[in-house]
């Protein structure tokens, strides 16, 4: 997709890489880029140079509920109709041995991860597909594909937004309306800390990829104006992709001897 003088609004765009993703279209000559953020007053605004974006602004955005999004959407009123790329970045997570996990966070992380991200893009679509062009981007993460213990309710969410969006994509074909899946490896943020926290617990993290926000928001940027089905994340990331869709014995093999159920730390 050519990006000029589009409309792009990005989810969970206060931070990590929502964040790393406004700067980047941020230096591209789109006409407006909504920052889709909880709490507006907190988002920290962007300088913008000559040439660039027209203007990145922030807009309320809460996933929470399927009332939160209906309000939201009411508060962008016309806007909700006029985006041609829609990034759904926001996310939760939770994790650990299913029996420990809170009920209330696996709830809430289905909500925004899944739930929110099917209810955003229904309606973000209508408008896409009256004027027959339009991207959509979902944030499947690594765990979308390699399923490994401790991370049992969050690979699921992740998968269910691989399979959205691949039966998504396929629905639209002929209308000129693309959707894209981006398979995140480790990624340094303030998420990634957490989930080494919580998944460390039971596992070794020590090899698990991690690369910068801004790298990552470059290849992302990169594959929707390549119009690509599928960003995979490369390295041991890759790999851990490549051995889920064989068999399963060779993932298991990879997760016998990194997890414990016995708390590591």
């Amino acid at each position: 997709m050519d990006l000029t003088g589009k409309t792009a609004l990005v989810t969970g765009a206060n931070r990590g890489i929502g964040r790393a993703l406004l700067e980047r279209l941020s230096e591209l000559p789109l006409r407006s880029i909504l920052a889709g953020v909880r709490d507006v007053d907190a988002f920290q605004a962007l300088d913008i140079d000559s040439g660039a974006a027209g203007e990145v602004r922030a807009v309320r955005l809460d996933l929470s509920s399927q009332a939160a999004i209906e309000g939201s959407c009411a508060e962008l009123g016309d806007e909700i109709g006029e985006i041609d790329v829609l990034v759904n970045n926001a996310g939760l997570m939770t994790g650990g041995l299913l029996e420990e996990q809170s009920l209330d966070e696996v709830y809430a992380m289905f909500q925004v991860n899944l739930l929110g991200v099917v209810h955003l893009t229904r309606r973000v679509l209508a408008g896409m597909l009256a004027r027959k062009q339009g991207t959509i981007v979902n944030n499947a993460s690594i765990s979308g594909y390699a399923h490994f213990p401790g991370a049992s309710t969050y690979a699921a969410s992740k998968a269910g937004v691989v399979a959205f969006t691949e039966s998504l994509r396929r629905e639209l074909r002929g209308t000129g309306v693309h959707a894209m899946h981006l398979v995140t490896p480790g990624v340094a943020t303030d998420m990634l800390g957490a989930t080494e926290a919580v998944y460390g617990r039971h596992m070794d993290t020590s090899g698990w990829d991690r690369i910068a926000p801004e790298q990552w928001a470059e290849k992302v940027v990169g594959a929707i104006e390549a119009d690509k089905r599928v960003l995979g994340p490369g390295g041991r990331s890759g790999l851990a992709m490549l051995a889920a869709r064989g068999p399963a014995f060779l993932l298991d093999a990879v997760t016998a001897r990194a997890f414990s159920r016995r708390p590591r730390r």
